[in-house]
């Protein structure tokens, strides 16, 4: 593998040990949750978490113009794989509010990430580690925010740079940093059993970016074709019983397309320690406006049962995209379809596809913090014949008779007492193979995850 470029200073691997050092993080953001105020500064809380992750995908068969991102390099010098190890520092702070029938406060974030392994050569893809504008791999990552807030009762008003959650437009926390969000968001709890939540943002902060100032991120549009500046939604979710809940949302995306979704979890307790699931998701998603990505007309759906017997839970799944465009999303979080998985969201035009899946809990076996899986996923059907011709999507390439599959393992263990009460890990190992109609890589897949919390 060739040297780092001149200049740069060597990957500082000590890092590596900062998570067994240091502590770190509560989670942030708006939830709307706060109970009664005791005041600014008495309720104010901090958080300092600390992460590091290692990642490695193989892409095979050569694959070398679509492997590693290497944009720089000629075609021929690309590397069929990528790999970066960093470490990440995210420091939180969430004040109170004040007094009175509206009260005020401000959460504010500083992140801090550090490259321990990754060179212009490796980094990019997994955008775990940052890059500069000509796409060079870079050694560390500083960036902050804040949002001022108002309650009401229970309603909470963010505005500002900020996190958020919801199943049209959602941050993303699956590498070294999170992603986050500008713009403003209300979430209220005023009517029991009832969330409320609108918000509209026009910028976001990738989980590798170095800077704030980014527009929004649209994922499987062509990134030369223009969209829209701002993303709004409203929705909300009924928790009619402890065991059911149902969700609705409204989001548009400015003279792009516009999403509508429908979701429903529930849950049958039975004798024995078994229990069956289900979870539903719909969405649906049409051009508006200018249409700057051209014609959008595609209807998603996903269902996933499951039967849970003491420590054992065994999932079946199965999801559908009706439609000439792929299932797209705006924010790296916003997806969650069932058979969304860890390589591929097997979310391709007219794509049908089905999970067979086994997760083991280890505290029902007196292994409390103790989690693992397996999951099977094939997909058929994809047919790109249909993609508009001159619309955003027609670069990525779909054919017919589209075919691909993922198995996915991971282990999870998080400990539960001591003086490393909170140290967790995560390891992730995942294969995908498709043919070319399907348009995806052909990638395995292994990722490391250390993180251990500080909070007050």
């Amino acid at each position: 593998m060739p040297d780092r470029r001149p200049g740069r200073s060597s990957p500082r691997r000590w890092l590596a040990l900062a998570p067994f050092l240091l502590g770190g993080g509560a989670a942030w953001g708006a939830d709307g949750a706060e109970a009664q105020a005791g005041g600014l500064l008495e309720d104010t809380r901090w958080g300092l978490l600390n992460r590091s992750v290692f990642e490695r995908r193989s892409y095979t068969h050569g694959d070398r113009s679509n492997g590693g991102r290497n944009a720089v390099l000629p075609r021929a010098q690309r590397s069929d794989y990528a790999q970066e190890w960093g470490y990440g520092l995210m420091g939180t702070l969430e004040s109170g509010f004040t007094r009175g029938p509206v009260g005020f406060g401000v959460d504010a974030h500083l992140f801090l990430a550090w490259n321990l392994d990754g060179d212009d050569y490796r980094v990019g893809k997994i955008r775990m580690l940052p890059l500069d504008a000509e796409g060079h791999a870079q050694d560390g990552i500083a960036r902050g925010g804040a949002a001022l807030k108002a309650r009401v009762g229970a309603t909470v008003l963010h505005v500002g740079e900020q996190r958020t959650k919801s199943p049209v437009f959602s941050s993303s926390d699956s590498r070294l940093l999170p992603e986050t969000m500008r713009g403003w968001q209300v979430v209220s709890r005023d009517i029991p059993g009832v969330m409320l939540h609108a918000g509209r943002f026009t910028g976001s902060t990738d989980r590798h970016a170095r800077s704030t100032d980014n527009p929004l991120i649209v994922n499987y549009l062509d990134p030369r074709t223009p969209r829209g500046d701002a993303f709004a939604f409203a929705g909300g979710t009924w928790q009619a019983r402890p065991t059911l809940s149902l969700s609705a949302y409204l989001g548009r995306l400015k003279d792009t397309w516009s999403t509508q979704y429908l979701g429903s979890s529930y849950t049958l307790p039975l004798e024995g320690k078994r229990a069956l699931g289900l979870d539903l998701q719909f969405y649906r998603s049409r051009d508006t406006g200018r249409a700057l990505a051209g014609p959008v007309d595609t209807t998603t759906a996903s269902l996933l049962g499951s039967w849970r017997a003491g420590a054992h839970k065994v999932g079946l799944g199965w999801q559908k995209v009706n439609g000439d465009t792929p299932f797209d999303y705006v924010s790296r979080g916003a997806i969650w379809l069932g058979n969304a998985a860890q390589l591929s969201d097997f979310n391709a035009p007219h794509e049908q596809s089905w999970q067979l899946r086994y997760e083991l809990d280890g505290a029902a076996l007196g292994v409390p913090g103790l989690g693992l899986g397996v999951a099977y996923l094939r997909g058929s059907g994809t047919d790109g014949r249909h993609v508009p011709q001159g619309g955003g999507y027609a670069w990525l390439g779909y054919g017919q008779g589209g075919r691909h599959w993922e198995r996915d393992l991971w282990l999870r263990h998080a400990v539960q007492g001591g003086r490393a009460k909170g140290l967790s890990f995560l390891l992730r190992y995942g294969v995908h193979r498709a043919n070319a109609a399907q348009a995806e890589l052909n990638t395995r897949q292994l990722r490391l995850a250390v993180e251990y919390p500080l909070s007050r």
